[in-house]
């Protein structure tokens, strides 16, 4: 029987995700002004951040940079040569990043690439291999951007996608919401997919995790 619900959540993020000052007020401001409120949990964050320590990135890809707020996660688990590409559409949001990076410590590891990423991932491959990658943007593009990451993470890399469960749409066959149909047809590649071992973590909206194997 599944028994973890919001208290445990609760308990988890007082544990283990308890932000500080500068993550807080990341978290908070970002909607404050006009940014969509959509930014991970902090039990999510710290969940990215344990997996960037663990396959010991150093290069980290972020698709999707909103105000800052996951990246700011990530950024916090590279070493202090570490550094984080983070690719936003939206210049507002990426002044945003900008001075939340700054805020939390981070922009000194941070490189913020403004354009389509359909486009600027064409760009940036010779930059590679990536440790890590997490992405969190258009979800019609996931199974782009999939592909790409399978291409541009080393061995023992790690790829990351967030809302996987699309608030349990995932599960319905018959949807007709785009974004669902699209998320659907990333996790049919995922599990299809040899070269890598893989799950979802099921926190928040749900966190797709794969590792490249070969």
């Amino acid at each position: 029987m599944n028994i973890y619900n919001d208290s445990l959540s609760e308990y988890v993020t007082k544990l283990f995700a308890n932000e500080d000052e500068a993550l807080q007020i990341v978290r908070e401001t970002t909607p404050k002004l006009g940014l969509p409120n959509i930014s991970i949990t902090p039990e999510e964050g710290r969940f990215l951040q344990v997996l960037v320590q663990a396959c010991g990135a150093n290069k980290a890809l972020e698709i999707g940079t909103l105000g800052g707020y996951s990246g700011t996660w990530i950024a916090r688990g590279l070493p202090p040569n570490g550094k984080l590409i983070t690719l936003e559409i939206d210049e507002r949001h990426a002044e945003v990043a900008r001075n939340h990076f700054k805020l939390a410590g981070v922009d000194s590891k941070v490189d913020i690439r403004v354009g389509d990423a359909h486009q600027t991932l064409k760009t940036i491959s010779t930059e590679g291999p990536f440790d890590f990658i997490f992405i969190d943007a258009d979800k019609t593009g996931y199974v782009t951007y999939f592909e790409w990451a399978l291409e541009n993470v080393r061995p023992g890399g790690v790829i990351t996608a967030h809302n996987i469960f699309r608030k349990g749409g995932i599960l319905d066959d018959n949807s007709s919401d785009e974004r669902i149909v699209a998320t659907q047809a990333l996790i049919r590649r995922v599990t299809a997919e040899t070269s890598i071992s893989s799950t979802v973590y099921p926190a928040g909206d749900g966190t797709l995790v794969s590792v490249k194997i070969s």
